[in-house]
């Protein structure tokens, strides 16, 4: 039960930045016969009744080809794009159909006992999608192949705003009344696009990409995923990856590669700080920067535990919100807080106290309280400091390592002195500021 309530617990914030926000998400027919995508179904579900506005964007790439074998037709690419002719769009169609009726059915599970039960969720899908032919290049006809020309975002924008999932398919249909096949990936990243969505989420055969040792790389800023496309041998990975910069680049705040193949990864990479994929964002670096109002249940998160534990002075939620501004943080990629520190200018208007000198025990040893601190000491030049106080009872070897030298009640401030917590008799550091 312990462990649980921890759980719900870090989870919360998570919940609350995530809700009212659009997602669109992309599977692949991979995925889609694979055997966790019931499970899938159901965190999605999940999702969409924590308020997160859900577009879901399917393809059919090997459903497809199974009908073509199963008709003795020969699938033909040209520069890994399907060529759609007359029988092979029959082929397109039918996989498509039974897709969107097994997606939808999974939705309507509604038994007892069930991760769906009581759900009622609303699956709705149209033509949503306008395509163009692809046409004839390089002396090739595509013929029923396209690419996306349009998206009615005001029309897909009032089906959230009813509380339906909006299913797409990769199908497009053009103003002379035909059909395209269109692929999955585009469809996604343009309706992400369209609706200038929160997160493009995107499932692969593999959790994401790996760096040079061979472990996962969790955060990858765009400047850098270029490096990564050229050097990708799978065909598929590069399209979903270059589908991701793609989003980003135009305007979509996230993107995400994670695996259809290990179950819950979609919830890991929500709700956890870690994750369990790979996510684009535009600077991978943690933000510095003051706090607000709306970080007290951050703040509060990380500096609860120590406070419970004796190594920080207890504040109050109402002192937090007073006290606010003269708190800094380190934001991460998601806008999380993950370490923090204030500052208190004493009277004298010469010096300062640091106090609530913290870090997210996920964030440990990456030299995040070094330049929140740096960053600090900046401000307090800026402000015509001299020197920085710091009381502290679990941290005073850290504090000598960045240059603080011990110091006693006497040296203090005469208002800070007459604050002084013997009981609690912690020890005094002081830096002189350049």
């Amino acid at each position: 039960m312990t462990d649980y309530v921890k759980f719900f617990r870090e989870t919360s914030p998570y919940i609350n930045m995530h809700r009212g926000k659009t997602f669109v998400i992309a599977v692949g027919g991979e995925a889609i016969r694979h055997g966790h995508f019931p499970h899938l179904v159901h965190d999605i579900a999940l999702l969409h009744s924590l308020g997160i506005r859900i577009v879901l964007v399917h393809g059919a790439r090997p459903q497809i080809d199974e009908r073509l074998s199963a008709s003795g037709i020969e699938p033909r690419y040209q520069d890994h794009t399907r060529v759609t002719d007359n029988a092979t769009m029959d082929c397109v169609k039918d996989a498509i159909g039974h897709l969107r009726i097994d997606i939808e059915s999974l939705f309507s599970v509604g038994l007892a006992n069930s991760p769906m039960h009581g759900s009622r969720i609303s699956i709705v899908g149209g033509n949503f999608i306008t395509a163009r032919p692809v046409g004839v290049r390089d002396g090739v006809d595509f013929h029923h192949t396209g690419e996306v020309r349009k998206v009615d975002r005001n029309a897909i924008g009032r089906q959230l705003d009813e509380g339906a999932i909006v299913l797409l398919s990769s199908l497009g249909y053009s103003t002379t009344g035909e059909a395209f096949n269109l692929t999955y990936e585009e469809v996604a990243t343009r309706t992400a696009i369209a609706l200038q969505a929160e997160k493009l989420i995107l499932f692969t055969d593999d959790s994401g990409l790996v760096n040079e040792d061979g472990g996962l790389l969790r955060t990858l800023a765009l400047p850098d995923v270029g490096k990564y496309l050229d050097t990708l041998t799978d065909p598929v990975l590069r399209q979903i990856l270059a589908a991701g910069l793609r989003a980003c680049q135009s305007g979509v705040a996230r993107s995400h590669l994670i695996s259809y193949r290990k179950d819950g990864a979609l919830l890991g990479e929500l709700f956890t700080r870690e994750g369990e994929g790979t996510l684009l964002v535009h600077d991978a670096q943690e933000v510095i920067r003051t706090a607000g109002i709306e970080d007290i249940a951050g703040l509060l998160e990380i500096i609860g535990p120590l406070e419970e534990a004796g190594v920080l002075v207890k504040r109050s939620r109402e002192l937090l919100e007073t006290e606010i501004k003269r708190f800094t943080l380190v934001v991460d990629a998601e806008n999380m807080v993950v370490a923090c520190a204030a500052l208190y200018p004493f009277d004298d208007h010469r010096s300062a106290e640091l106090a609530c000198v913290a870090t997210h025990p996920d964030y440990k040893n990456r030299g995040l309280a070094g330049r929140l601190l740096e960053h600090i000491e900046r401000q307090a030049r800026g402000m015509g400091l001299e020197r920085i106080f710091v009381l502290t009872t679990r941290a005073a070897h850290w504090f000598r390592e960045k240059g603080f030298e011990p110091a006693t009640i006497e040296d203090l401030p005469a208002a800070r002195k007459e604050l002084y917590n013997y009981q609690r008799n912690a020890k005094i550091f002081f830096k002189r500021l350049a």
